[in-house]
């Protein structure tokens, strides 16, 4: 235990939803005073990075009532109860967008917001996309447009607010960063 850890005294699950858990813990501190923490429990995610052959950017616009605003982002969705994070990137891939893909690899992972929640994303780069017949299988309380836009159309619609979300807009950052190394 490193001098920076907090050990759960007592953990109450206050909230179970289809997505999320909200936990009221009670921790001791370093100093070993007691304090409460909200702690959110999720059961991950992926993102997918799906490029396709014209070199663009596969994205879906959706409404996010959290935020009350429409916005672009990158494919992605949660894990179900035992899935595999490359079978779910696979899975929600086709089901937002109607691609399949040839190629599927594991950039990273990493914690969407460590000061109060567990959700951790798995980042995917997916290839050699085809479109397939019956496409777009969205979940019926889901409702998406398709876009597929340049690199240079994701940098603009970054700075026009247009993606707003951290996994998308790292996940350009990320194709930035491989275009200027290539050209080195």
């Amino acid at each position: 235990m490193s001098n920076l850890e907090e050990k759960t005294i007592h953990s109450e699950n206050i909230y179970s939803g289809t997505v999320v858990n909200l936990f009221l813990e009670d921790v001791e501190l370093p100093n070993g005073k007691t304090s409460k923490r909200e702690v959110v429990k999720h059961p991950g995610a992926v993102a997918i990075l799906a490029i396709t052959d014209e070199n663009k950017i596969v994205m879906v616009e959706q409404f996010r009532k959290a935020i009350e605003k429409t916005i672009v982002e990158i494919p992605a969705g949660k894990l179900e109860k035992g899935e595999e994070p490359a079978e779910c990137a696979r899975r929600e891939l086709e089901e937002e967008t109607g691609y399949e893909c040839k190629s599927l690899e594991h950039l990273l992972s990493f914690y969407t917001s460590p000061g109060f929640a567990d959700e951790i994303i798995h980042l995917y780069i997916a290839k050699g996309l085809t479109k397939k017949e019956n496409s777009a299988l969205q979940d019926e309380d889901e409702f998406i447009n398709l876009e597929e836009l340049t690199l240079e159309e994701a940098i603009s619609y970054i700075q026009d607010q247009k993606i707003y979300d951290a996994k998308t807009v790292y996940a350009v950052q990320y194709l930035q960063l491989q275009e200027a190394l290539a050209k080195k």
